[in-house]
């Protein structure tokens, strides 16, 4: 993808300062950027999953709901495709930047105090695993970086876009969220009419050179046998006619994963809120069983996952849906940006590998800042 022209990328640069509500985003193995773009007012805010049945719109939307943390809706007053279009879309904004105040004081943490802190999580974790307690637990953490001078929120969406051509790319930004940058392998839900497709994505290598290794571990096969388990069982709530494909080694950056593809129909569209509430968080960002899990990692993780694991994407009940699970995505505020990301802890599982699963999904994102 190349870049706009420098009017139009001053401009997005300087939407990601202001009120106006956008999302810009870029869908896997295409070359066009998508803007979804709200005029006027504020975003529409939902406490829960289930307000988005009915509605059309870009949803940004958190780990886990809660005040001062509520899923998103930008309406979409203006849509464009590719650059052109989008330049006609954002002609004649009127921006309303937000006051300049000094940069607030972020605590950069070397990467030993990181560690440490991961570890002391991972003791947190493995203790109830290990007591049967939970089948599964994903534990997550950020780290906070010094952005470099002159950083560019729109150079790096089309860094990302140019280097990872599988996965969702996106930019969004609203007063409510903030700015977010990600780069996702993982679908929770797209389609269109009858024809629908969500993905279970667990297990995680590095790349060797050009070469997709295929010798997963036991503790791998296993976790993403647990979360095919739950999306099949949860699609067939709402499905009918599910197929899967898998699991296969796909690659996601610099990173590949184990994955299965499930394809099915739905009777009825208008009723997204209520599947994606019966779909998130899935074993691959949470844990199982589910609800327990839910409530144990806020409590014990040590980090504000904040819409890192939520829902990203465009809906559209009576369109082409596109969603997925915002990963390897970062917060940008101001001259840093925290990073996010996780793994999934069995009883077998070992600090240091995990702890290196965590720093390699972070450079996904470390790779499209300089």
């Amino acid at each position: 993808m190349n870049m706009p022209e420098p009017t139009l990328h001053r401009l997005i640069d300087r939407l990601t300062k202001s009120h106006t509500c956008f999302a810009l985003y870029r869908l896997p193995w295409t070359d066009e950027p998508m803007l979804v773009l709200q005029k006027t007012g504020e975003a529409e805010t939902l406490a829960d999953l289930h307000d988005l049945n009915g509605k059309t719109g870009f949803v940004i939307a958190p780990f886990r709901p809660a005040e001062g943390l509520p899923a998103v809706l930008i309406r979409p007053d203006a849509t464009a495709r590719g650059w052109d279009e989008t330049e006609e879309a954002l002609a004649g904004t009127e921006l309303e930047e937000t006051d300049g105040h000094a940069p607030q004081a972020v605590s950069l943490r070397k990467e030993s105090d990181g560690k440490q802190a991961y570890i002391q999580a991972f003791s947190r974790f493995i203790a109830p695993l290990r007591e049967g307690r939970f089948k599964k637990l994903v534990l997550a953490r950020s780290e906070t970086l010094e952005l470099p001078e002159g950083f560019s929120p729109l150079k790096a969406f089309v860094n990302a876009c140019n280097s990872y051509p599988r996965m969702m790319v996106s930019l969004t930004h609203t007063p409510v969220t903030g700015t977010w940058i990600g780069s996702t392998p993982e679908i929770i839900l797209s389609g269109q009419d009858g024809l629908w497709h969500s993905v279970s994505l667990a297990g995680t290598m590095p790349m060797r050179g050009e070469t997709m290794p295929e010798d997963w571990s036991d503790k791998d096969r296993e976790e993403q046998a647990l979360v095919s388990g739950y999306l099949r069982a949860a699609l067939r709530k709402f499905g009918s006619r599910i197929s899967e494909n898998g699991p296969y080694t796909a690659r996601a950056g610099q990173l590949v994963h184990l994955k299965t593809d499930f394809h099915f129909c739905l009777k009825k569209t208008d009723n997204f809120g209520d599947i994606l509430h019966a779909l998130h968080p899935t074993p691959a960002v949470c844990g199982l069983p589910k609800e327990e899990a839910y409530d144990f990692i806020p409590e014990n993780e040590g980090c504000d996952r904040g819409y890192y694991a939520g829902i990203i994407g465009w809906l559209e009940p009576q369109g082409h849906t596109t969603l997925y699970v915002n990963l390897r995505c970062m917060h940008v505020e101001s001259i840093h940006a925290t990073l996010y990301a996780g793994g999934g802890i069995l009883p077998s599982s070992d600090p240091d590998a995990e702890w290196e699963e965590t720093r390699q999904k972070m450079e996904t994102m470390k790779r499209i800042i300089s």
